[in-house]
């Protein structure tokens, strides 16, 4: 039995898949199926049930996550104690949707702590919080809203969903659209995970509103780049526009605040480099 047996079993008793949980470890399928097969084959117990499209852990396979994710939490503290108590200042993880609340948070976490080695991720609402529960991130900030009792949470800001088009798309001469103007045309879509794609969906369904052709990409830079080339029309977070005289930003009539959260886990947020940063948070949030 490894150690990278149990991630594997762990990661596809959460996710039913090999696939997904192959892509998730970073590894290939034929990589994490020949580690279950190993860990199986050396006990002689079968730890899935293989039937339809989706594995179910077997009773033996129940009784065994509870004791495997005991011990992937207790590497995770391992890991991050030695990370934040040698000499040097330590390494802080963050997850992020977007960069722009957090750059600001960064910057003055570095001035504190010189240093400190800091690293930004970037991914969806989803990910970035799949990452913080896995322990792969210290803190996640996310649109997404999340009410569980093992997280922290704490306000970052607010930013309007608003259109934006190239300044030669018909809509462009306007200042602001109802949802039903978007009728008909192409729309460009986050990757599903995204909060701005469920707060988009769950609009135009409201309104019903009937779109024209739509194409999803997966991320928020090359959706910009798309709608600069004038593929199609995005709605977006308005500080996520960039600057360009090719682009032109519309108020999107009824369209909601998207809000931004920092979020880190419970247990870590008495943590030196978690707290500094958190505490930073808190005072740029009740300032702005």
């Amino acid at each position: 039995m490894s150690f990278a047996e149990l991630k594997s079993f762990h990661m596809v008793a959460r996710l039913g898949s090999i696939t997904q949980a192959a892509k998730k470890l970073g590894l290939s399928q034929p990589t994490v199926t020949t580690q279950i097969r190993n860990l199986e084959g050396q006990y002689g117990v079968e730890l899935f049930y293989r039937g339809g499209r989706r594995l179910t852990l077997s009773d033996e396979g129940v009784r065994l996550l509870p004791m495997v994710q005991q011990l992937l939490q207790q590497e995770a503290d391992i890991e991050f104690f030695l990370r934040n108590c040698g000499q040097v200042q330590g390494a802080l993880r963050i997850g992020a949707t977007a960069p722009y609340y957090m750059l600001d948070l960064v910057r003055r976490f570095r001035e504190q702590l010189p240093q400190c080695e800091v690293t930004l991720e970037i991914g969806n609402s989803q990910q970035v919080i799949e990452a913080l529960e896995d322990y792969r991130v210290d803190l996640a900030a996310s649109s997404l809203l999340v009410e569980d009792p093992r997280l922290t949470r704490l306000l970052l800001g607010h930013d309007p969903l608003v259109l934006a088009v190239h300044r030669s798309h018909p809509l462009a001469a306007r200042e602001s659209v109802p949802l039903a103007a978007l009728a008909g045309h192409c729309l460009l879509m986050r990757e599903k995970g995204s909060t701005t794609r469920v707060l988009t969906e769950q609009l135009l369904r409201d309104a019903g509103v009937a779109l024209g052709s739509l194409l999803e990409i997966g991320s928020r830079e090359s959706i910009r780049e798309a709608v600069l080339r004038n593929i199609g029309i995005s709605i977006i977070a308005r500080h996520e526009v960039p600057t360009s005289t090719e682009l032109q930003v519309i108020e999107l009539e009824g369209a909601p605040l998207i809000a931004e959260y920092l979020y880190c886990l419970k247990e870590r947020r008495s943590a030196r480099l978690p707290a500094v940063f958190l505490a930073l948070a808190r005072e740029a949030a009740s300032t702005s």
